[in-house]
């Protein structure tokens, strides 16, 4: 039977529970449990794929077309496993599935209400990952903080849950915030005090107190912490800030963090965590040989968030290249006005972002006009592509008035079209080509030498796809499409042979990077980097 861990927070949002779980999660992998992590939302969205970068950050997609939370990347990424939608769900998914069974008369005429009906579903979805004993240990993160009005329904469920499963099946950590007010000079433990009297109220005890603070904690707020919030002394966790989220795990095997959780779960596993290869992998990150600067061109650089799975491909990257990687913003919208050079000379990388919409566009354009002419390491992703192909078109075949029929319904050249499968779709909702799908790669490309491989898999999440009426076009004039889906003919990769490194992807190669597996374009693209600094000039 598989035991839980509820991971709750309280005082402010961002405190970093996914972290928190995903280190849990990777310790207690580490010692020898299967472990995997699932995500509970609040907001009434079914899914966070409608949600604008703006507002909720990138949206993270799984290998069976799920539109997920960013956390579950996270997890993915520190336990090298993939997820699904089992493990990412939302109050409006929650609401959905509870309509449509009073619609088909499942309730056999009852007055549905949010008990038990609603917390029935929520503790369904809850241990629906641990009917097939495939997972020792299943760590549920519950979204918003404590006092939030969406999250008692959650906080009801997992007090019933918690009741109904045996005394030592779970176990509750709450995370919380210790400020430190520079005026008094002090840590202040009354936030945390209150968030747990919040807890209490919904008739939950917290095990664990995990306490996020910008400076230790003396063992004397931990007994006081202890002694208000009904919390042995040495349940009190430590998490002081650091300067990696990857330290985390390491800094929590300090805490002892793995080996309460598995003290209370009665679990047996490895006596220490395996961690050498998360040591090596922080050991290069932090002793880097080499750096390089790499611009990242995109719409939505104002929040770091809404490109969190490709800083974090990037960071994996320049671990494996022992490189210290510096990424510079640089929004779209400012390359339109003026010459892309004055931001793009100094840089030894550039990667076009993925994104949505018109805004931004001739920036992005402009500026793979000046990355292909000057040499300089390429890499796009999705609408990155579709910008290249748009750009070789207009600058290289002379195609006026080239564009992505998402920009310009009415372009008399649309080399980037919607997918026929598309055009009648009408709902927003996840209706995109989402998840995993296979690319056979040509032998000889620049993609067959980073892959190693001529058939690939990777994941999709967009619904415009380059038009192959043009296709021969461009290859004739050097664009080479060196991917394609075996089953639908689209194209997944296009690169210039005669280029140092210029690469583009339909997919989105950033959802399957881990601390253990590094994307390989990812790595690719970083070492082209360092190589094209050591040269001064590719051309």
């Amino acid at each position: 039977m598989s035991k839980y861990v509820f991971v709750t927070g309280g005082v402010t949002s961002s405190l970093g529970k996914g972290i928190i779980a995903a280190s849990l999660g990777k310790l207690l992998q580490a010692r020898g449990l299967k472990v995997t992590i699932q995500k509970f939302d609040p907001y009434i969205n079914v899914d966070p794929g409608t949600l604008n970068p703006y507002e909720h950050g990138e949206c993270f997609v799984t290998e069976d077309g799920a539109e997920t939370d960013l956390d579950l990347g996270h997890y993915e990424r520190f336990l090298n496993i993939p997820t699904s939608q089992a493990n990412n769900v939302t109050t409006g998914r929650i609401y959905q599935t509870v309509i449509n069974k009073e619609r088909a008369g499942d309730y056999l005429g009852k007055t549905v209400q949010v008990i038990p009906h609603i917390t029935d579903e929520i503790k369904r979805r809850i241990c629906l990952l641990g009917q097939s004993d495939e997972y020792d240990v299943i760590i549920t993160e519950i979204g918003g903080t404590v006092g939030d009005i969406e999250s008692l329904p959650y906080l009801e469920a997992l007090r019933q849950l918690t009741n109904e499963l045996g005394i030592n099946d779970s176990v509750s950590i709450h995370l919380t915030l210790i400020p430190y007010l520079r005026a008094a000079k002090e840590l202040k433990t009354k936030p945390t005090q209150h968030s747990v009297k919040e807890l209490l109220m919904t008739g939950i005890q917290p095990d664990i107190l995990v306490c996020r603070t910008e400076r230790p904690i003396t063992k004397e707020i931990r007994e006081k912490l202890a002694r208000f919030c009904n919390v042995n002394k040495n349940s009190v966790i430590e998490a002081i800030d650091a300067d990696s989220i990857y330290d985390v795990p390491l800094l929590m095997v300090k805490e002892k963090l793995d080996s309460i959780v598995m003290s209370k779960l009665k679990l047996k596993g490895q006596q220490t965590p395996e961690l050498e290869y998360w040591k090596d992998f922080l050991g290069n990150l932090k002793n880097p040989t080499s750096s390089v600067k790499i611009g990242l061109v995109g719409k939505y650089v104002e929040l770091q968030d809404a490109y969190k799975s490709i800083l974090e491909s990037f960071i994996h990257a320049a671990s494996i290249n022992e490189c210290e990687v510096e990424i510079i913003d640089i929004h779209s919208e400012s390359l339109e006005s003026n010459s892309p050079e004055s931001k793009l000379k100094d840089l030894h990388g550039v990667l076009i972002a993925p994104g949505f919409g018109e805004r931004g566009i001739e920036g992005k354009i402009n500026a793979i006009q000046y990355i292909r002419e000057q040499g300089i390491p390429f890499f796009g992703i999705c609408l990155g592509l579709q910008m290249a192909v748009t750009e070789f078109c207009r600058n290289v075949l002379k195609l006026k008035g080239a564009n992505s029929e998402e920009m310009n319904k009415k372009a008399k050249h649309k080399v980037v079209h919607l997918m026929p499968e598309q055009v009648k779709i009408k709902m927003k909702g996840g209706t995109m080509r989402l998840g995993a799908f296979e690319c056979k790669i040509k032998k000889g490309s620049l993609a067959h030498r980073i892959y190693k491989s001529s058939l690939i898999s990777e994941r999709h999440r967009h619904r415009y796809e380059i038009n192959n009426t043009y296709l021969k076009q461009m290859e004739d004039a050097g664009l080479i499409a060196t991917g394609i889906n075996p089953k639908t003919n689209l194209v997944e990769i296009m690169e210039l042979p005669d280029h140092p490194f210029y690469i583009g992807v339909q997919y989105h190669p950033e959802l399957k990077s881990t601390v253990s597996n590094p994307h390989p374009i990812f790595s690719n693209f970083v070492k082209a980097a360092i190589e094209y600094k050591a040269k001064g000039k590719a051309f």
